[in-house]
């Protein structure tokens, strides 16, 4: 047959006619989304990961961030604590202002949003060393006796002429943030840390609270021009103050009308083009163009998973984006703290895990949900603390208060060689994630000397345990390398693992524990495989080999073969972390807890007698690993002497 092509317009016509019908079938156009950043699709997350059940979602570790705990609730010692002993403790804001981090955080007895509450505050040079928290804004009290209830979406504000003002709210008991409440609260911050008086800022007048029935007096009436020349910045600033909607909910023109959707724990960051992204939780998102003053219709993110926790928006020391949120749709348990990052404001990816301890909730109470959760950030204008990092606060179980020191860029994979002897630099600045409870402690410790450093794990916590976690490049076969010294040998506890990617049911896993024994499991055998025994301060050079397709690993300490043709616990693709850990694996609290009722953690304000582990020298290396150690007739090996 002649082509078609070549025939006049009837014979084409025919021809195509009698073709077979597969030949006219062209594929289809794959559908393209729409493009992202418009009123209709302010953010958009373009990854592939999703977090699953487990405590750190299954997922990368974002590398090096320290976990510092700012305050720790104790009902038994409140003295220890904050002097009430209070164990609802949540809500935390962050500034950074006069060389200092400052803390501020609600705080009530027992429950949430049950009962009486005040406003605390406290600082801290270095977000390690926390000073004890003092009341912002005390329990007030209404005209009939009844107790108002302390709610705030925002802490700080450091004002254009440099005062620094913390800023509170009182609304009605047990639903304090509906818009029935009394009014918003400010007072100074001076530089010696002392406070100035409290005032009110803005009343809801539309339930009748004015300057007559309220026990504060307007901040018009402060003699301190500097102080009212503050207060008249913040009230101007339409961005900042729309944190403040979900309590007043006034519809006197002070706000700008964002519509019908409860919108709550607002965020904001400005993009290259200088639109706002506005964040809320629930997904909630809207973008402005005129500095807040005018919105877009609010719109969920499709593609974020995420609750009702609040979600944390902002650019990044290195130029970037972050948004930091809980990455699950289950409200009650708030697990892992996860990021997401990107380029222009817009598209985010490579989720990573920020937080993904859930220690034990150690006091009950109502609505006090699991996990690391509430977080925020450092709002634009609030002060930025030096280095290539930012930091972060956020609530454990709604009871103690945490911070976090993210490096930038921010990363989940590390390239190179690791060869870490702990004797230069600051601590901040190892690329190491720590977990540093303020009664499990992370360090670098001047030991055994000032120029030959280590990394310090102190623990007395009875509820929790301090954790150091060293990612290395991904590999399938290698060596690692470290020394370990206990200060002690009766008592504690250090645990020892090697993750996959996942970090998770780690595959290799050796231990100390308080019989004196360093022990490992093996999957060729059942139970623990006592390996040496221990005696305390002594330094023991412990290797580690692996071959992760043969599903192989063998351990030598002080050069003699303890442990060897061990079987990995459970098949992976591969190792890239490194975890040493004074406590047992953790698992608990899962899925199917309830956030309430529950029980209290028995003795959780008591410390055990403490135990410190250093480590030192390590050193991790990728290559074929020759299993050399051949067992006796017996089963048995050389083992290193008992001690």
């Amino acid at each position: 047959m002649k082509s078609p092509f070549l025939l006049g317009p009837a014979r084409i016509l025919k021809t195509l006619l009698i073709m077979p019908a597969t030949l006219l079938c062209l594929p289809a156009a794959t559908p393209q989304p729409e493009p992202a950043g418009g009123p209709d699709e302010p953010v958009r997350y373009v990854g592939g990961e999703s977090a699953d059940p487990n405590h750190e979602g299954g997922l990368r570790l974002a590398v090096g961030v320290k976990h510092w705990q700012a305050f720790r609730g104790n009902r038994a010692h409140p003295e220890q604590a904050e002097d009430f002993g209070w164990t609802y403790n949540h809500a935390p804001m962050l500034a950074w202002w006069n060389d200092r981090l400052w803390l501020q955080y609600l705080s009530g007895p027992v429950h949430e949003n049950k009962g009486h509450g005040h406003t605390l505050i406290l600082s801290s040079a270095d977000g390690i060393s926390w000073d004890k928290p003092r009341v912002a804004f005390p329990t007030y009290r209404m005209p009939d006796g009844t107790l108002g209830m302390p709610h705030q979406r925002m802490g700080w504000y450091v004002a254009p002429n440099g005062r620094l003002l913390t800023i509170g709210f009182y609304g009605i008991p047990n639903h304090p943030n509906d818009g029935t409440g009394i009014g918003r609260l400010v007072r100074e911050v001076h530089r010696d840390g002392t406070l100035g008086p409290i005032h009110f800022i803005r009343f809801n007048r539309h339930n009748g609270w004015n300057e007559t029935n309220t026990a504060y007096p307007y901040y018009t009436a402060s003699a301190d021009p500097g102080f009212r020349e503050a207060c008249d910045a913040l009230l101007a600033n339409k961005l900042v103050t729309l944190q403040w909607w979900e309590e007043d909910r006034a519809k006197d023109g002070f706000y700008p009308d964002l519509g019908a959707p409860l919108l709550k724990a607002f965020s904001y960051y400005h993009r290259p083009d200088g639109a706002i992204v506005g964040l809320w939780k629930s997904a909630w998102t809207a973008l402005s163009r005129d500095e807040g003053r005018t919105w877009s219709a609010p719109m969920q993110a499709r593609t974020f998973a995420v609750a009702e926790a609040k979600s944390w928006g902002q650019r990044t020391p290195d130029g970037r984006y972050a948004i930091l949120y809980n990455p699950r749709r289950d409200n009650r348990h708030r697990w892992p703290l996860a990021i997401v990052t990107g380029d222009d404001g817009t598209h985010f990816d490579s989720l990573l895990t920020v937080q993904g301890e859930v220690p034990p909730r150690r006091y009950d109470g109502l609505d006090k949900a699991f996990g690391p959760q509430y977080v925020r950030g450092i709002v634009e204008g609030n002060g930025n603390p030096p280095g290539p990092a930012f930091w972060v606060t956020y609530s454990m179980n709604k009871e103690d208060l945490w911070v976090s020191r993210i490096p930038t860029p921010v990363r989940g994979t590390v390239e190179g060689p690791v060869d870490d002897n702990f004797d230069h630099g600051a601590f901040a600045d190892l690329p190491w994630n720590t977990y540093s409870p303020r009664m499990a402690a992370v360090h670098l410790a001047d030991f055994p000397s000032r120029t030959n450093r280590s990394l310090a794990l102190h623990d007395s916590d009875p509820a929790d345990y301090a954790r150091a976690v060293r990612v290395f490049p991904e590999m399938k076969q290698g060596t690692v390398r470290f020394k370990l010294l206990a200060s002690q040998a009766r008592h504690g506890r250090l645990e020892i693992e090697l993750h996959d990617r996942h970090g998770y049911r780690p595959p290799i896993r050796l231990f100390l524990d308080d019989q004196r024994r360093i022990l490992a499991m093996d999957g060729n055998r059942t139970g623990l495989q006592t390996l040496t025994r221990y005696v305390a301060n002594v330094w023991y050079d412990v290797v580690i080999r692996f071959d992760i397709e043969k599903e192989l690993f063998a351990v030598t300490i002080d050069h003699m073969p303890v442990l060897v043709d061990a079987e990995i616990l459970d098949p992976v693709d591969s190792l890239e972390r490194i975890s040493f850990r004074t406590g047992p694996f953790r698992t608990s609290p899962t899925l199917r807890d309830p956030k309430t009722p529950g029980e209290d953690f028995p003795g959780a304000d008591e410390p055990e007698p403490e135990a410190v582990f250093y480590i030192d020298d390590l050193r991790v290396s990728a290559g074929p690993v020759d299993f050399v150690e051949k067992r006796k007739s017996d089963g048995s090996i050389n083992t290193a002497p008992a001690r």
